[in-house]
């Protein structure tokens, strides 16, 4: 299998259910997807949980990607960030967080992401997002780095939710732009 397989190839395997596949996307964008989990949920076991379940719902919904939409990666991140807000809102999950002590949840993140931003890094992600504009490039980190909802960023930066809204749909049209 070649080192950079194009996303259309990979989309191609994913969808014949290629088991070479799934190998080259877990290799390759695992520590990505993984970083952006852990920035969500904090506790790394409950992280690879998720990043598990994630990489089960793209096996088995690889169907539901159309390129029209947006690259794979994009859909990916996508996938992960909402797993991991809907493993955060759970009940059993706020259950079982009460319980752990601080320390269990106090982690060095910059240690710990270290190989999630050099992944990102790799793959030009950081890069681009840098090229935007201030504005957009805040309500990015903070939508798809730091798993922020879109209701918490206007709170967050005492913006109305519709302007939020809008700048981060600007924001995604203008990195398709500059990821094609």
């Amino acid at each position: 299998m070649p080192k950079i397989l194009p996303e259309s190839e990979l989309v191609a395997l994913l969808k014949n259910k290629d088991q070479k596949g799934f190998d080259y996307l877990y290799e390759n964008y695992s520590t990505a997807l993984f970083g952006i989990i852990n920035r969500i949920i904090p506790h790394e076991d409950d992280a690879k949980d998720v990043l598990q379940d994630v990489f089960v719902k793209i096996w088995n919904n690889i169907e539901s990607y159309s390129p029209q939409k947006g690259r794979f990666f994009t859909w990916m991140l996508n996938l992960a960030r909402n797993m991991s807000i809907d493993k955060l809102r759970s009940a059993n999950y706020k259950y079982h967080n009460k319980n752990l002590a601080i320390d269990d949840h106090m982690v060095n993140v910059f240690d710990k992401n270290q190989a999630y931003t050099e992944n990102v890094d790799r793959i030009g992600l950081r890069k681009v997002v840098s090229t935007l504009r201030a504005e957009y490039r805040e309500l990015i980190e903070l939508a798809y780095f730091s798993g922020f909802t879109q209701v918490e960023i206007a709170e967050k930066l005492e913006m109305p939710l519709g302007t939020v809204k809008t700048r981060l749909r600007s924001a995604i049209k203008e990195l398709r732009i500059k990821f094609d």
